[in-house]
């Protein structure tokens, strides 16, 4: 027995919300389970979402709501453990909520209260959590994984990898766990930052960045995909919900076509105008529309500014096809540091849908974002961490 040591029969790397949620659901089945965080406490991205409140789930989710190299992966544990259920488990610790939009839910006082819920189910199943374990090496040695740490080796049977990705290192985020899936035989799918604010530069910065704080709805698109929720403009480039949500489905280089006016016809609306006289100038219309700085602006730097009863048709429709076609090329994405995803990660193939164990090392499992399943902005990517936490937990 190595001085240190202890034995467990199943072991979590990683408290966050997949770690606590799989622990105490293993504790539940009559598991011993210790649980390894890495930072001085547990759930520290639970406690920043959601702007403090955490958007713990969405009441829509399906499968066609998360990216992945393979979309039929995350089917059965999303179809096992589904929102409703965690709501149950929100109400049966007395956590008021409220829906704020497009089925998100978030608690009504903090996220504190979601973190507490974990804690305590982890405490009610016979959970033992560490924190601030900093881990140096893991093996596989005859029938169980040795973990080795600064507060000795820790033992078990199974090994349950919920170290998350790569987004908001300062939160602790490691590559840790694709280290372990490649030690172990996986492949990874490249990784890179997703549901992450757009940075400019050059003239569309100096363009743009008047407009800091500006918000509006919008629709916007890449490729065959669009959103519709709010834009932001920032100091740095574009952020807000629908930038949010585009940027994991945009590659570097790629134009984002967006609709400053979803759900209205501006060729329609302007020509009607001009054959009425209306002699109001074309920036007092757009203010009537669009936020005052941003219909200043683009009268200033791109159309004609003159009384709307002066245009011809055909510019009035080239100034509402600009309008509802508005095309940005970011010059990349705030990157890791802001993100609040990781997309990409260890390859689903490698990995049972069902028991979320491995096809290459037996007694070895990957849950929540370290996998190559990546949720839509809104609740998703919680629920993804409970549901494949809750699958995994059920079959350790």
């Amino acid at each position: 027995m190595v001085s240190g040591a202890r034995d467990s029969q199943v072991l979590v790397i990683g408290g966050g919300a997949a770690g606590l949620m799989c622990a105490a659901t293993a504790g539940y089945r009559g598991k011993t389970v210790t649980v390894l965080e890495g930072s001085n406490r547990c759930g520290k991205k639970i406690l920043m979402s959601g702007g403090g409140r955490c958007n713990f789930t969405n009441t829509g989710t399906a499968p066609d709501n998360f990216l992945s190299r393979n979309p039929h992966f995350c089917k059965s544990a999303l179809a096992r453990y589904r929102p409703s259920d965690f709501i149950g488990l929100v109400e049966r610790h007395g956590i008021a909520y409220h829906e704020k939009e497009l089925g998100q839910l978030f608690c009504d006082e903090s996220s504190k209260q979601i973190v507490k819920l974990l804690l305590d189910e982890c405490d009610w199943a016979g959970v033992h959590i560490a924190t601030g374990i900093a881990i140096s090496s893991i093996r596989f040695a005859g029938d169980r994984f040795e973990v080795e740490t600064a507060q000795g080796i820790y033992r078990a049977e199974k090994l349950v990898v919920a170290t998350g990705g790569l987004s908001i290192p300062s939160m602790g985020a490691s590559g840790l766990g694709y280290q372990i899936a490649r030690q172990f035989g996986h492949a990874l799918i490249d990784t890179r930052a997703g549901l992450v604010p757009f940075t400019l530069s050059g003239k569309p910065l100096e363009q743009y960045a008047e407009l800091a704080g500006v918000a509006l709805p919008i629709a916007v698109r890449v490729g065959g995909t669009e959103f519709r929720n709010a834009l932001l403009f920032t100091h740095r480039g574009l952020s807000g919900p629908a930038i949010l949500q585009i940027s994991s489905y945009w590659s570097l280089g790629q134009a984002i076509d967006i609709d400053l006016l979803p759900g209205r016809d501006a060729g329609v609306e302007l020509i009607a105008l001009q054959q009425q006289g209306h002699k109001a100038e074309l920036k007092t219309v757009l203010a009537e529309w669009l936020p005052k700085r941003l219909a200043q602006l683009l009268c200033t730097a791109f159309f004609s500014n003159k009384p709307v009863n002066q245009y011809k048709h055909a510019e009035l429709r080239d100034i509402a096809y600009a309008l509802q076609h508005w095309r940005i090329t970011p010059s990349g994405t705030e990157g890791y540091r802001t993100a609040e995803v990781t997309l990409g990660g260890v390859d689903t193939e490698g990995v049972s849908s069902s028991s979320f164990e491995s096809k290459h090392q037996p007694g070895l499992y990957f849950i929540g974002e370290v996998l190559d399943v990546t949720g839509h902005l809104g609740g998703y990517n919680f629920q993804w961490a409970w549901a494949s936490g809750h699958a995994a937990g059920s079959a350790v």
